[in-house]
């Protein structure tokens, strides 16, 4: 009898326990982990020095820049003075939960209350892996329309909230806010929609604002 081999099943099983065991050790570390997804061009690494800048006497951050090549993103992050370090996928369109445990290892979480990933840039592979985060935060920018839910579903049912970037835009592309949120609670009830523009500093006090009542709940239970 021909026997057949589910290859992604047993890969996702890998993963996933991978995912759970650096859980554990963030937990005993006592560090919180943001998986931040987004497309390319987004504002992930934008938002992100915001963040840091907002965050940054509070708690004790490092940062994984995650790219197929290039250290662009890390430079720039770099010079917000927290802890980063640059990960090269090889060709792949995602971070795994292996290939984030090593980054981890490589980024020395040890003494850092909060861990940032900044996943490669788009909106299917990152939202199939779990890399252990205890968050997953998606970003989208107004450029992008307010139909990506729709087409980009996955991404929106695994994320903790969603972060619409670049409402400096608003006035010249056709994105209806009525519209997106309908389309996100199509795809998950619980995720918050957050305006914001990471370029001027608009709202980007309620993602962080968000953020840290996450953390702290985070802490009170871990």
């Amino acid at each position: 009898m021909l026997e057949i081999y589910e290859t992604k099943e047993r890969v996702t099983a890998d993963n996933d326990k991978a995912a759970a065991e650096t859980r554990v050790k963030l937990k005993e570390n006592k560090t919180f982990f943001v998986n931040l997804m987004a497309s390319p061009g987004a504002g992930k690494t934008t938002l992100l020095k915001q963040t840091i800048a907002a965050l940054k006497d509070k708690y004790r951050i490092g940062v994984m820049e995650a790219d197929v090549d290039s250290a662009v993103d890390a430079a720039e992050i770099e010079k917000t003075g927290v802890r980063v370090i640059q990960l090269h996928s090889g060709g792949l369109c995602h971070m795994d939960a292996d290939m984030t445990q090593r980054g981890l290892e490589k980024l020395d979480i040890e003494g850092l209350d909060l861990v940032f990933l900044e996943n490669i840039g788009n909106l299917v592979c990152p939202a199939e892996f779990d890399v252990g985060a205890q968050m997953k935060a998606m970003i989208l920018s107004v450029p992008e329309g307010d139909d990506k839910p729709l087409k980009y579903p996955l991404m929106f049912q695994v994320s903790n909230v969603v972060l619409v970037n670049k409402i400096d835009a608003l006035p010249v592309f056709d994105f209806d806010k009525e519209r997106f949120e309908k389309n996100v609670k199509t795809r998950n009830e619980k995720a918050p929609v957050i305006y914001l523009s990471a370029l001027t500093g608009e709202n980007v006090g309620a993602w962080t604002s968000y953020l840290e009542e996450a953390i702290e709940n985070w802490r009170k239970n871990a």
